[in-house]
């Protein structure tokens, strides 16, 4: 049987669409199934600027980006929030199709697997004309607060659980959200693992595992793999070099360490880790939040991190790293 297309994409959320789009501007026949073509994203996604790659269609943009942990730190980085509209769109030459078929490549881009360690938040969208990013905020607790400009004079604000086994329940997150600020009409909820396996087969996004285990970020890594994907099939290789290099699954199995160190702290512990990382040189912030593939810089972080850490604290990581 001849094969109809070079690339079948399974699931239509912002990983699959964009191997599809990318796939079908390097002159592949590309394919996506997705049985709801025309309901968007309501997720707010948002990045690293400079992990993103060019044309990536972006909604808002902060400059001014600040975390607290016992203090305030600026990181010197621009954080923005994806275009959800112009992510959900694809060109005319990728057909959408309601079932799977043959294909030279099919991809499962269809989301996580189930994990047993949960990123959870709960968030709503408050007026306000502030232009800047509080990335996390740890004064109060063992949850941390987000903020993040939305456009038109919008915010929003998420009570999040970093990283917790099983997760914490929304329920909670809402009670102490409302604590802090009364609700608006629209409220953004947020669950997905931190640990889960990756889908068997050939696989993209979240199903391929590229969740980040310490900061439950992906969507910035699909956008930046998916023109490599595309360009590697083209070229006649296999994509499964580009999905998961040495350096890729090496990064990934450290920062594994980190999220099983970050299980076992308490309230004041996760204070002081976090006060200790954003002291870290903002290339070795970078190292470990962003780049997958740089195990020099990845390891330099965390031995930096222990280095520092008051005794107390060096013993949580020294059972996981």
């Amino acid at each position: 049987m001849d094969l109809v297309y070079d690339v079948l994409v399974i699931g239509g959320g912002p990983a699959g669409r964009a191997l599809a789009r990318a796939c079908a501007h390097a002159g592949l026949d590309t394919a996506i199934v997705d049985r709801h073509p025309h309901r968007g994203y309501t997720a707010t996604y948002g990045a690293w600027a400079d992990e993103l790659p060019a044309g990536t269609p972006i909604k808002t943009e902060s400059t001014t980006v600040r975390a607290y942990a016992r203090e305030e730190h600026l990181i010197p980085r621009t954080y923005v929030v994806l275009d959800n509209a112009r992510l959900h769109e694809l060109p005319p030459q990728v057909q959408v199709l309601n079932a799977p078929t043959e294909a030279r490549y099919t991809f499962n881009a269809t989301g996580a697997r189930k994990g047993r360690a949960e990123q959870t938040a709960v968030g709503t969208v408050v007026e306000s004309d502030s232009t800047e990013t509080t990335l996390m905020d740890w004064r109060n607790g063992d949850t941390f607060l987000y903020t993040v400009p939305l456009g038109d004079n919008r915010i929003l604000v998420e009570e999040t659980c970093l990283a917790r086994r099983p997760g914490m329940p929304l329920s909670e997150l809402r009670r102490r959200l409302h604590a802090r600020l009364e609700p608006s009409g629209r409220e953004e909820r947020v669950r997905f693992p931190l640990d889960a396996p990756r889908a068997k087969g050939l696989a993209f996004g979240a199903s391929a595992g590229f969740i980040h285990p310490a900061t439950g970020y992906s969507v910035a890594t699909s956008l930046a793999l998916a023109p490599k994907v595309a360009q590697a099939i083209q070229a006649g290789e296999h994509p499964k070099h580009v999905i998961w290099s040495k350096r890729a699954r090496a990064v990934h199995a450290l920062r594994q360490f980190g999220l099983e160190a970050l299980l076992r702290m308490d309230a004041d512990e996760t204070r002081d880790f976090f006060e200790l990382f954003f002291q870290l040189p903002a290339e070795l912030q970078r190292a470990y939040l962003s780049d997958r593939e740089d195990v020099t810089g990845t390891a330099a972080a965390m031995a930096k991190l222990f280095r520092a850490a008051p005794w107390r604290l060096r013993a949580k990581m020294m059972n996981t790293w």
